[in-house]
């Protein structure tokens, strides 16, 4: 989208209400039909130079004009029917005529804005407007937006688990043999599916301060199951689960500040390295570092970031090396096909 100056906005006006009227002009005249997705936060901040909170505060706004609706997995669209001018909107429900309003909802339609515009766009404020209730009505149900973010995850985590993944006969046979690899596979590629599909998971906790809400530790106890039985020490057992839970994690949380820093310079991953030939040729030029001036050179057409397949490579290397340490010596398993 082009940003669009003069008759958008009176100049005095807040940069937000400057971007309001924007895109309330386009929906106004046709550009934007009812459907149509409008520029999310990350886009909003980097076409007009402003904050994430400023891009935020815009969208909320036209939600509340009734001019724009989230879809889940979609992004924030067009409203089905527009209002002819925000004077005649529908106001939101006072607090105490509020439709079933309830923690679910609340927590839905936060993980739902974070799967959207990225965990830097959710606000309570925002969260209330989605749902189309008083801004303050959501605090009735949650404290603030720190313990918002912890029933997110939780809720996030819980929507698969390794057990799901498994459910069938051949899954069961293979698992009453003892195969601990295969679940730890299994657990392994059921989190990375979650961090796919809510890349703002990997950006909340950390191993030194790990998230401790329940849907995770299902995913934990799996991990932790397919390793015990195996004569590791307790302290072994939970280094290694450690270790394959930072080798999931630790590639996912590249997705989100891709995403951020996107946002930021108003450039994709491409166009930033594209930005930056000039300093790669020069390093590569410079005779100091041979084999990597060797190996980049050898690409045809550049180096093609593939996190699904680093994933996969990092997996495979961590369970070949793991092998005997869970098994005793002499048990390696070398390097098999990559699954499908």
């Amino acid at each position: 989208m082009t940003q669009t100056t003069g008759t958008a906005g009176a100049a005095g006006d807040p940069p937000y209400l400057r971007i309001v009227a924007t895109i309330r002009r386009r929906i106004a005249d046709g550009e934007l039909a009812p459907g149509d997705r409008v520029p999310s936060t990350r886009q909003i901040a980097a076409e007009w130079g402003v904050a994430l909170a400023t891009a935020t505060k815009a969208l909320t706004t036209l939600r509340m004009e009734g001019l724009v609706e989230a879809r889940p997995r979609i992004g924030t669209v067009v409203a089905g029917s527009t209002p002819a001018s925000p004077a005649r909107r529908r106001p939101s429900p006072a607090p105490d005529t509020e439709p079933e309003l309830t923690l679910d909802r609340i927590v839905r339609a936060a993980v739902e804005i974070a799967d959207a515009e990225g965990l830097a766009a959710l606000s309570m404020r925002g969260v209330a407007a989605r749902l189309g209730v008083a801004p303050m009505s959501t605090y009735r149900y949650v404290p603030g937006k720190e313990e918002l973010i912890l029933l997110m995850a939780d809720a996030a985590y819980g929507e698969e688990s390794p057990a799901d993944a498994t459910a069938g006969a051949t899954a069961g046979a293979a698992f009453a043999a003892g195969d601990w690899r295969a679940r730890v596979e299994v657990g392994a590629r059921t989190l990375w599916r979650l961090y796919r599909k809510h890349p703002w998971l990997a950006r909340i906790g950390s191993l030194t301060r790990p998230l401790l809400v329940p849907n995770l530790l299902v995913h934990g106890e799996w991990m932790l199951g397919a390793l015990d039985g195996h004569g590791l020490d307790p302290t072994a057992l939970f280094d290694i689960h450690v270790l394959l839970y930072s080798h999931v994690h630790g590639l996912a949380v590249h997705m989100e500040l891709e995403a951020d820093a996107e946002a930021t310079t108003g450039q994709s991953e491409d166009q930033w390295m594209d930005s930056r030939a000039p300093v790669l040729r020069e390093l590569v030029d410079s005779g100091r570092f041979p084999t990597f001036a060797k190996v980049v050179g050898s690409f045809e057409n550049g180096y093609d970031l593939r996190l699904d397949a680093l994933f996969e490579l990092g997996l495979r290397a961590l369970l070949d090396g793991l092998t005997p340490v869970v098994e005793g010596p002499g048990r390696s398993r070398g390097p098999g096909p990559a699954p499908v």
